[in-house]
């Protein structure tokens, strides 16, 4: 008779299963006909989910745009503080290009910040004569080949230029750039970078005073893909910090690596770093080498007799099971093929140590290569997923609605599915590293997790094959098919159901798999996995309903 723990134990398997596979998430129908998981659209839960995932909390930011906003924030502060727009910039450019910041400090105490910035308030002639001498060079020239900033101190044009030319050359530095009168603290603007400067570098300040617009600003940064010239702003505090740029790729806002929900940074940084550095070599010579006994340096033997010979200079003679000198071993130890010395001192735990520790690295190693070789599979699929997606949208599309008497507008379903493809590989290949730091001892939620990464991987191999396998067929036809409809439907109809789901794994892996608790939860997760070798089981409503959460 079941206890009342189990009775618990299976409302709580029917309370996942409704969670998690119900009309709110689109999961399978009931009766497997072709509606393949629609979600109710008159459900507040559909709405929530819909409003969820049309929800951005980013925007992307063209060169043109972000020339428009600089010029607007310049303009404003010139306008309300009475400045000059160089002064403006000069400003702007202390306070991180905080309007705030600069409204706040200017009316809290105006003379301090001048004195920080370098901003004077008054303009300072260079002296009225015929001829001034430069205070770097210390020539005499004519006054009309000299210059100064706001603060009046003269330099030659020649000195000038090499003083600006070498700041820009150094880098973004120049931004801040004063006069060059040690004594002097007055800031040079981009009136005399522009006045003075060559082409080149007037063209190079320009680029750094844009650039410090993005990176000075914590609201936002340039999108890290290599040659991408868009820069996303991000409304900070606003959830999720995946972003996705126009050029196509997606980040992630807190640590500029690609986006990889579900998985946090700290997580992602340790497996990048695992995956980069030597440690998982180490444990590779560990458990697959042996060192020499006299050199040191490892051996790995792969096949033949015991008698190994270590290569020059050593070429020391050894037994590989013992390490012992070749020259004790004979017919008598058991011939080139076993060593009764090393039966007989492993008997004895002589090589208990050395053993556990080359079975831990073995194990180890095995472990990290199971999860790696997976998410190193996945992020291949996601290429060659992106690489299908262009060649769809430049030469597929057109075909198809040729062949088909489609207009191209009519077909956004079929790149709405191959986009839902790419994103989906991105996930489950982070799920993979998600797997690999799920704590071993707790069962439950692994099995759960286990479960969860299986169900999204077949149902992501439906979608796939109908999206590229069952298009196919209608890229090949002569002319059009009756059946372009239904395949319409079954594809939008999969496109759906895959992305509620992956958007409800990706919930439930950021909350760290709460719904699976210590205990009943762990024995929940095992009938559940269990229960999907079923061909079918009962819902709350007594309704058959086929384990498997996608469509047939």
């Amino acid at each position: 008779m079941d206890s009342e723990d189990d009775m618990l134990d299976a409302n709580d398997l029917e309370s996942l299963d409704d969670e998690f596979y119900s009309g709110e998430t689109g999961m399978g129908s009931d009766d497997g006909d072709a509606d393949y998981g629609f979600v109710d659209n008159d459900s507040d839960d559909s709405d929530d989910i819909v409003s969820h995932r049309q929800q951005q909390n980013f925007t992307v930011l063209s060169e043109a745009d972000i020339r428009h906003r600089q010029e607007e924030d310049i303009n404003r502060i010139s306008q309300v503080l009475s400045i000059s727009r160089c002064e403006a910039c000069i400003l702007l450019r202390h306070y991180k290009w905080s309007i705030s910041k600069v409204h706040d400090s200017w009316f809290a105490d105006e003379e301090s910040v001048r004195t920080a910035v370098g901003l004077l308030e008054k303009h300072v002639e260079m002296p009225n004569a015929k001829e001034l001498t430069c205070g770097i060079c210390f020539e005499v020239y004519p006054r009309d080949r000299m210059a100064a900033a706001v603060c009046g101190h003269p330099f030659c044009i020649t000195c000038w230029r090499g003083y600006i030319g070498t700041s820009i050359c150094d880098g973004p530095g120049c931004l801040s750039l004063r006069c060059p009168d040690p004594s002097c603290g007055a800031a040079v603007g981009q009136d005399m970078i522009n006045m003075l400067t060559s082409e080149e570098d007037k063209e190079k300040y320009s680029r750094y005073l844009l650039r410090s617009y993005i990176e000075d600003n914590r609201k936002t940064k340039w999108c890290p893909a290599p040659g991408c010239e868009y820069a996303v702003e991000f409304v900070v505090g606003s959830g999720s910090y995946d972003v996705g740029c126009n050029c196509s790729h997606s980040f992630c806002w807190n640590c500029t690596e690609e986006a990889h929900r579900p998985v946090d940074c700290g997580t992602v940084s340790r497996w990048i770093l695992k995956n980069s550095a030597e440690s998982e070599n180490m444990n590779w010579i560990l458990a697959n080498s042996k060192p020499c006994p006299r050199c040191k340096r490892p051996i790995e033997k792969n096949q033949g007799c015991m008698h190994i010979t270590c290569t020059p200079p050593c070429k020391h003679e050894f037994c590989w099971l013992c390490l012992g000198p070749w020259t004790d071993h004979g017919e008598r130890t058991g011939g080139f093929y076993a060593c009764n010395r090393y039966e007989t001192a492993k008997q004895e735990g002589a090589y208990d140590e050395a053993e556990r520790r080359r079975e831990m690295a073995k194990n180890s190693l095995e472990r990290y290569t199971h999860y790696y070789e997976r998410w190193a599979a996945n992020q291949s699929s996601r290429q060659k997923a992106l690489s299908d997606l262009q060649t769809l949208q430049a030469v597929q599309l057109e075909k198809i609605s040729d062949k088909q008497s489609q207009p191209e507008s009519q077909l956004k379903f079929i790149t709405e599915a191959w986009l839902q493809i790419v994103e989906c590989r991105r996930v489950l290949k982070w799920t993979y590293a998600y797997g690999y730091y799920l704590p071993e001892n707790e069962h439950a939620k692994r099995t759960f997790f286990e479960y969860l990464q299986g169900e999204a991987e077949s149902g992501l191999e439906r979608l796939h094959q109908c999206a590229e396998k069952e298009l196919q067929v209608f890229i090949d036809a002569e002319g059009p098919s009756k059946d372009f409809n239904d395949f319409r439907t079954k594809l939008a109809g999969l496109t759906s159901v895959t992305r509620n789901y992956f958007e409800n794994l990706v919930r439930t892996l950021e909350s760290g798999l709460q719904d699976v608790g210590t205990s009943g939860g762990q024995h929940a997760a095992t009938s559940r996995s269990s229960s999907s070798k079923c061909p079918a089981s009962r819902s709350k409503s007594g309704k058959s309903r086929s384990s498997s959460a996608w469509p047939k």
